[in-house]
């Protein structure tokens, strides 16, 4: 499937997990869980413009880095397509006062390693959707 804009492509996920220090929490998509999460996120990236990432994801320091802090995933069931770049997941290091975040693609035959996808909140913050994140 392609989908053109990368705002569009959420709403597709079958499954959405949330990672706290390493902890992972699963919510499908008929949970209450799941329809909070993406309540708040689509507040959060309402308005947000998408930029040039800045940089690539490697795969082994990704893994790494989510056994420390808050991380959400959106698991879609198949592969998608946007801006020319395939993935199965999208990754996000959700951080209190990040006004702007990359989106990390995973593919299976590469796991997170390449390009990513880059949002700017123009003039907001994660804070909202850390706080709703941290209270499921």
């Amino acid at each position: 499937m392609v989908v053109m804009e990368i705002f569009d492509v959420f709403e597709y996920a079958q499954n959405i997990y949330v990672y706290n220090q390493g902890n992972k929490c699963e919510y499908s998509s008929d949970s209450d869980g799941y329809k909070k999460i993406m309540t708040s996120w689509n507040e959060m990236v309402d308005g947000a413009h998408p930029m040039p990432a800045f940089g690539v994801s490697i795969n082994n320091l990704t893994l790494k880095e989510m056994q420390s802090g808050v991380w959400v995933e959106f698991e879609f069931g198949k592969e998608h397509i946007v801006y020319g770049m395939p993935f199965e997941r999208l990754l996000i290091n959700v951080n209190e006062t990040y006004c702007g975040f990359n989106i990390l693609r995973y593919t299976t035959e590469y796991g997170y390693d390449g390009r990513c996808y880059y949002l700017d909140l123009v003039n907001k913050n994660m804070s909202n959707f850390y706080t709703d994140l941290m209270n499921l």
